[in-house]
């Protein structure tokens, strides 16, 4: 069953995300893929696998992967985020991360996460029916 991934990292986490999708192409290219502006450029160079790209992060990116969640238009979201180094646009990267809760969506802050949702039969093979709140 296809499903609607979002692919998102802060500046020093994007070689660890490229490097776990480029381990991950064969599910992948299963699905259909959106990421923040200079993320998904860098992921489709790497993959050379189609990748709908938003703007980058800082300028409404993360609002426009937020508005998918709402929508009801996003199954998972992979967001390598670097806890490490703020971001001027931490309160955006809050924000994301709590409609993810809100919306009981499926999200993976790091690799060992990400190996876990992507090679979840659960979750991809389509037997999972997550709970979406009646708000």
């Amino acid at each position: 069953m296809k499903k609607t991934l979002a692919l998102v990292a802060h500046d020093h986490k994007k070689p660890e995300l490229i490097h776990w999708a480029t381990e991950h192409k064969l599910e992948l290219e299963k699905h259909a893929l959106v990421a923040t502006g200079t993320t998904g450029g860098l992921l489709h160079k790497a993959l050379n696998l189609p990748i709908t790209c938003f703007k980058s992060g800082p300028l409404g990116g993360d609002q426009q992967i937020g508005a998918l969640i709402a929508e009801g238009r996003l199954d998972c979201l992979v967001f390598f985020w670097d806890p490490l180094n703020p971001a001027p646009h931490d309160p955006d990267v809050k924000a994301l991360l709590r409609l993810c809760s809100v919306w009981n969506l499926p999200v993976a802050c790091n690799t060992a996460t990400a190996d876990m949702l992507i090679t979840s039969p659960l979750f991809f093979e389509g037997t999972y029916k997550r709970d979406i709140p009646n708000i």
